[in-house]
């Protein structure tokens, strides 16, 4: 079985984690965010594309959820001196990553050529692929002003009050090479449970990417990211409550309405179930938490269940 997964953020990386567990890194293929992207320092860094890698190859640091796992700061910690206002942190070994980024956009080469050199060098065997090469920039109009997603996560901890969000560039952005054939040869196609605003929102402001996805020939089925009126980890709460969707599965299933088939919700949930079937999807329970891994596949199991459950409105 191929499956093709849209993720992003730390949940997104786990998820992506059990289903390479489940099915075998040859069978996945992960398209990943990009709206979270951003120079920081001189340096281009792509924090999800990174937490997706950095996963899969056993090197996340999982009590933090993002970055290398024993990672130290001291260059962070040296730039500090001469530059107080430094807020986004690097860590010494995370520096390699983006320089060698860096240095291959530079050079004339593409975002995915660079992620494709990091995931072999890394031994990921998975197909890990950035949703566009061009840039689509997430930006988030709050009570703040106006402000990238790294600026509203990081340096303002999730704190403003959100009123819109759009994605910069997306409507004249293209796939990267080799995404729509992944849509295209999937067997299931699957939503991983990331934040629905600043994480698949952005993949889906591709027009070719949204237009594969609402004419798929295969089913979508998504995992809630969002269980007992709460987001599993993040601000998915904050995104939610600025636009003025409901915080639980239904608002997900909202979100998602017209292109996803299923949707994969957690057993405290289930009562919630009939209001989710009536926007479309099918739906089906588990206990929805990837920790430990063992629990990640069985939800990753139980989503692709529920798709041969599924009839594909493209068909």
């Amino acid at each position: 079985m191929n499956v093709a997964i849209l993720a992003g953020g730390v949940g997104g990386a786990r998820f992506v984690r059990a289903a390479v567990a489940a099915l075998g890194p040859e069978a996945v293929t992960v398209i990943v965010n990009t709206g979270d992207d951003e120079r920081f320092h001189g340096l281009f860094v792509s924090p999800d594309l990174d937490s997706v890698l950095y996963t899969l190859a056993g090197e996340n640091d999982a009590r933090r959820g993002w970055g290398l796992s024993e990672e130290t700061f001291r260059a962070f910690e040296a730039l500090r001196r001469f530059d107080p206002q430094a807020w986004f942190q690097l860590g010494d070994r995370d520096l390699g990553t983006h320089l060698f980024r860096t240095q291959v956009l530079a050079g004339g080469g593409t975002l995915a050529e660079a992620t494709r050199s990091i995931a072999t060098a890394l031994g990921v065997r998975a197909t890990v692929l950035p949703m566009s090469d061009q840039p689509v920039r997430t930006l988030i109009e709050t009570d703040r002003g106006t402000l990238t997603f790294q600026q509203f996560h990081v340096r303002e901890r999730s704190q403003p009050l959100v009123r819109s969000v759009r994605y910069d560039g997306g409507e004249s952005a293209r796939p990267s090479p080799g995404v729509l054939e992944a849509l295209a040869q999937a067997d299931v196609i699957l939503v991983a449970p990331s934040n629905p605003v600043s994480s698949i929102a952005p993949i889906l402001a591709v027009p070719a990417i949204r237009s594969a996805l609402v004419n798929a020939a295969r089913p979508i089925v998504g995992l809630s990211g969002i269980r007992g009126g709460a987001p599993f980890r993040g601000d998915a709460d904050r995104f939610l409550t600025g636009l003025g969707v409901e915080v639980s599965p239904v608002g997900v299933a909202r979100l998602y309405r017209g292109w996803v088939h299923g949707l994969v919700i957690d057993d405290l949930d289930v009562a919630l179930a009939p209001s989710i079937g009536a926007l479309g999807p099918r739906v089906a329970t588990c206990d929805t938490a990837l920790d430990p891994l063992e629990r990640g596949i069985a939800a990753v199991e139980r989503c692709v269940e529920l798709a041969t459950r599924c009839a594909p409105t493209g068909r």
